[in-house]
């Protein structure tokens, strides 16, 4: 009988590929060597036959464990419609059970083969806080309010009714885990006694009713750094759910989101905003305030003669940075605002100082645009 191809050789990918890279050469291989893409060709058949065998395996990750350590024979086919053949299918020991269980007891971390840790520890939480861009800059301390979980002060955290740990869960004999078998095939899951904890309190405590935890509602002070960006996130040690029988407590992961503001827009450290002026601002100069992210303001000098979209920087008036002394800079993006609503008087003005303009070079954009395309015009 011929030598089985090595699976891996098979799928033309190496023994330390992730699940997404065997499915995509498996694709490329099947796609290739399909019988519809070479009709009557008997090497191309057997090929494809090849790669969806070796992908039946190596895509189970329990059926790839299997493969690993024993190779073909986890899946030899015997004689005398045996389809496990050279196995012992008394389930005893040395049998095929046991290599599936051992197998199996690797995957899931060994966990099958003695009893389980006694402490439990609690799980991470997650919460969302939003934030205003001043107390992003500033820095702040928020108090969150969070459902969670805490010791039992009845059982200390034992789940027994006398305060006591509690004995080996007499389902499982402290494993955690019950095997079923099917068939040829046994299979392991949690105990739904003890609920894989691999302890059972025969006698619960009332009021946990056996958990070791009560619910509350727990407030914490969470402190945000100068600078926090959007998406941020802060981790607070043991600020989770509580551990179970002594375990240590989870953590509280808070993730900041900044709300967008009235007139600043940010990227990164740096501010940006627009600020309208009048056309008059525009044309002679002048000053004008606006307020600053620290609570201060900023006076801006308009020199004469400003444009529409030009932009003035103001180093150090931008976001804090995070472990960082420094600041970003402010942009101020100047909108010259054209006047309406005009009474018969400013018209007038207006009209006076569009006939004493002329040709002059008050506005020299204007002028050399129209002299640059005047011989567009057709004549």
């Amino acid at each position: 009988m011929a030598t089985k191809k090595d699976y891996y050789e098979v799928l033309e990918v190496s023994k330390t590929a992730d699940g997404e890279e065997i499915k995509k050469s498996f694709r490329r291989l099947a796609m290739q060597f399909h019988p519809d893409r070479n009709p009557g060709n008997k090497e191309a058949e057997l090929r494809f036959k090849e790669i969806n065998e070796a992908y039946e395996v190596l895509k189970d990750p329990q059926k790839r464990a299997a493969y690993d350590r024993y190779g073909h024979e986890a899946f030899a086919s015997g004689g005398g419609g045996n389809p496990f053949g050279g196995f012992d299918f008394n389930f005893g020991a040395g049998g095929f059970s046991d290599i599936f269980s051992q197998v199996f007891s690797d995957f899931m971390g060994g966990e099958t083969s003695g009893g389980r840790q006694y402490e439990r520890d609690g799980a991470d939480v997650r919460y969302n806080l939003e934030v205003s861009l001043e107390e992003a800059f500033a820095g702040v301390e928020k108090e969150v309010s969070l459902p969670s979980s805490e010791p039992c002060a009845a059982c200390h955290g034992h789940g027994t009714k006398d305060g006591n740990p509690a004995p080996e869960c007499p389902h499982c004999h402290g494993t955690g885990r019950v095997r079923l078998q099917k068939g040829f095939f046994v299979m392991e899951q949690d105990c739904p006694h003890c609920h894989g904890s691999g302890y059972l309190a025969v006698d619960p405590c009332p009021e946990c009713k056996g958990q070791g935890a009560v619910r509350r509602q727990k407030t914490l002070k969470v402190k945000i750094p100068a600078g926090v960006e959007d998406g941020t996130r802060i981790r607070v040690a043991g600020g989770g759910e509580a551990g179970a029988r002594g375990g240590q407590n989870g953590d509280l992961y808070v993730f900041v989101s900044v709300r967008a503001h009235k007139l600043y827009a940010r990227d990164g450290a740096n501010l940006y905003t627009r600020v309208p002026i009048s056309m008059c601002c525009a044309a002679l100069g002048g000053k004008i305030e606006i307020p600053a992210i620290d609570g201060g303001k900023i006076e801006l000098d308009i020199a004469a003669g400003a444009q529409n979209d030009q932009v003035l920087k103001v180093k150090s008036q931008g976001m804090s940075m995070m472990r960082s002394k420094g600041r970003g800079d402010l942009f101020v993006k100047l909108r010259v605002e054209t006047p309406v609503n005009l009474n018969p008087k400013q018209k007038q003005l207006l009209e006076e100082f569009r006939a004493l303009s002329g040709d002059d070079a008050c506005q020299p954009e204007s002028k050399g645009f129209f002299e640059r395309i005047k011989d567009l015009f057709v004549a």
